[in-house]
């Protein structure tokens, strides 16, 4: 199969998804890559309907995430309508009711950002950058794409807030971080200065946007030298914000707006994965019957 065919075919698809249908980079970049990986597996360069539903079953059986199986069912309704404009229509499967679980705890996120670097000759100004990034991760709750797309301009080091700007679903948002994550970042800057229209965090060997994989790669090095021993990956660490705010008391409508969900229901989640905060607080506010 002529990968470099599927390139330009893919570059093609992305554009005409942001031009044709209005789509953001962002759920662009997402459709693309997972019409380029069912196109792989299927070995065909514009798959017919029972293509597609073999690869689609297989998926199921393979036991796939709901997410996964929803956006690869996405990108090929919209690749087909692209290539042929008759596009396929296919079935969603029912979303599960999630529990959020293997979250970290307080005492996993600061052995995290205090990790000890397990490469050779990390300087000082190095791990300060390292700390700097996972901090900004935890205290704030962003996405992994988001992070990379932070310009210095973003963060209000004096209000210990930064501004999300198109962020998913193309929203705005103001969200606040903690005193020690902008004690932190302060050092980085003062390590790594640079202008304000500069991004906030750049690749160290040519000073470029980080990508996502640059975020995921930092992660799972600072959890190895943490020692802490399960997958530890860039959206864990929002989970793990609403998770850790919500056991200290804070109300759903302050995770709303940190995590920039559009509907409670969505933090809903987190209440609901945590039964033993249910627990104590209806022992709080119970009647007095007896």
């Amino acid at each position: 199969m002529d990968n470099t065919k599927i390139k330009k075919q893919l570059a093609k698809f992305k554009d005409y998804l942001m031009v044709d249908q209005g789509l953001s980079k962002i759920t662009a970049d997402g459709y693309s890559r997972s019409a380029g990986i069912a196109l792989r597996r299927m070995r065909k360069h514009v798959p017919q309907y029972k293509n597609i539903k073999q690869h689609i079953s297989w998926m199921y059986k393979k036991q796939y995430s709901y997410s996964h199986v929803v956006n690869t069912s996405l990108a090929l309704e919209h690749f087909t309508r692209f290539k042929t404009g008759n596009p396929v229509r296919l079935g969603r499967p029912k979303k599960p009711k999630r529990i959020i679980k293997d979250v970290l705890t307080e005492a996993e996120v600061s052995r995290i950002i205090e990790a000890p670097p397990t490469a050779k000759r990390q300087n000082e100004a190095k791990i300060v950058r390292r700390r700097a990034i996972l901090s900004l991760l935890a205290y704030s709750g962003v996405r992994n794409h988001e992070l990379c797309r932070f310009k210095v301009r973003d963060v209000d080091l004096g209000g210990n807030q930064i501004t999300v700007f198109d962020g998913k679903n193309r929203k705005d948002g103001v969200i606040n971080i903690a005193p020690e994550c902008t004690k932190l970042l302060i050092e980085y800057l003062r390590a790594f200065p640079r202008n304000d229209d500069d991004y906030l965090f750049t690749t160290l060997a040519r000073g470029r946007q980080m990508a996502t994989g640059d975020i995921r790669k930092i992660i799972r090095n600072a959890a190895k030298g943490a020692n802490i021993g399960r997958r530890v990956y860039p959206h864990l660490f929002r989970h793990s914000l609403a998770t850790n705010l919500l056991n200290r008391g804070a109300s759903l409508m302050m995770i709303q707006q940190q995590l920039r969900h559009s509907f409670i229901e969505s933090t809903m989640i987190y209440v609901m994965s945590r039964p033993a905060r249910n627990r104590s607080e209806y022992d709080f506010h119970k009647p007095a019957y007896m």
